[in-house]
């Protein structure tokens, strides 16, 4: 199948191997910040074929892992709203929020509903006029533009009982503020998805803020050797900026129209990290033009903060400090059908990917 069998071809990984090992000396710590590329390196092993002085560290790349639960909260007390439907992408409703989750709201007789796109959503939203719904919009730059399409759509057609939760965020802010923050990081495995939307122009503050490299990845085999390997070859040759290895499908510009649809909907703010904390400009609110759609404003969604529980460690492995194997939860208390942590919710998340490929 062209894009799969060339790009899991054994002789070019092997090949890839041996240009990574004699290419690479000196130490080198790489992180991905998409959860497809954590997934895909520990399911096809790709920690495992590298030199040791090359280390891989996951980091904020699982947008439902990197929704805090003050946000989790506040979905629960929407779906506790008498008369109220929401509509969600369905890792969501098993993160666990302070006392509760969606999927235990859900059990308890709240009207939540699983959907494949906001158009679903919005169908539910004239299918019950007399019913609020609201869409509870999580993701990174690859899923905004369908939530802005929504509201546009919701706009045009008129139905006035849609409201979107935004809970979208951006990738660059954190990128930069994990190393404000101290994280030590030779290089980014770019978003794949993210990046097609957005384009490799988006990380060019950051490579020259911080003089570092990104290099945007498919999600192969090959695709994430060929690109560990010009890293490697980056840090050695003492050079740093931004490199596409995902050609058949990113550019620079990205989607110009999908970015258009998402700016005159949203603005950027300031939003809260799993593990990071508040990171300004990472989030994004609806426009003041569209503020009867947004949930923030129609909706009294006060809620207390609440500390993570006791002995889980999914902030510091998001932000790349520790392995999921090195939490005393793991695998023994925390498993994916019994998750402590948002980390061992989703598919993409780290917890979850080392518990599935270990």
């Amino acid at each position: 199948m062209r894009y799969l069998d060339e790009y899991r071809d054994k002789q070019l990984v092997d090949k890839l191997v041996r240009a990574i090992k004699h290419a690479s000396a000196q130490k080198i710590r790489i992180m991905e910040v998409c959860g497809g590329h954590t997934l895909a390196i520990r399911k096809f092993g790709i920690h495992r074929l590298l030199p040791s002085n090359i280390e891989l560290l996951s980091g904020p790349g699982c947008p439902v892992c990197v929704t805090d639960r003050i946000s989790i909260d506040r979905a629960v007390k929407l779906a506790r709203i008498q008369g109220t439907i929401i509509t969600t992408y369905g890792d969501l409703i098993r993160i666990p929020g302070s006392a509760s989750s969606l999927n235990q709201e859900r059990a308890q007789g709240a009207d939540i509903r699983i959907v494949y796109s906001t158009l679903d959503a919005l169908a539910i939203a004239r299918d019950n006029p007399g019913k609020k719904v609201i869409f509870l919009g999580i993701g990174f730059e690859a899923t905004t533009p369908s939530s802005a399409v929504a509201l546009w759509e919701a706009s045009r057609q008129k139905i006035r009982n849609f409201y979107l939760l935004s809970m979208h965020k951006v990738m660059p802010p954190a990128m930069a503020a994990l190393i404000d923050q101290g994280v030590d990081i030779d290089g980014y495995i770019g978003p794949g998805h993210v990046t097609t939307v957005a384009g490799a122009d988006m990380y060019r503050d950051l490579v020259d803020k911080y003089r570092i490299s990104v290099v945007v990845s498919g999600f192969e085999p090959v695709d994430l050797l060929q690109s560990i390997y010009m890293l490697v070859e980056m840090k050695n040759n003492g050079r740093y900026g931004t490199e596409i290895q995902y050609k058949r499908v990113v550019t620079a510009e990205g989607n110009v129209k999908a970015k258009e649809i998402v700016a005159g909907i949203f603005e950027p703010a300031t939003d809260s990290w799993r593990g990071l904390g508040p990171i300004q400009a990472s989030g994004l609110k609806i426009r003041s033009a569209y503020r009867s759609f947004d949930a923030n404003l129609n909706f009294d969604l006060r809620v207390d903060p609440v500390p993570e529980p006791g002995g889980c460690i999914c902030g510091e492995v998001l932000r790349g400090l520790k392995r999921p194997d090195q939490c005393d939860l793991f695998a023994r208390v925390c498993t994916p059908a019994n998750p402590v942590g948002a980390c061992m919710v989703s598919g993409e998340g780290a917890c979850q990917a080392f518990f599935n490929y270990q």
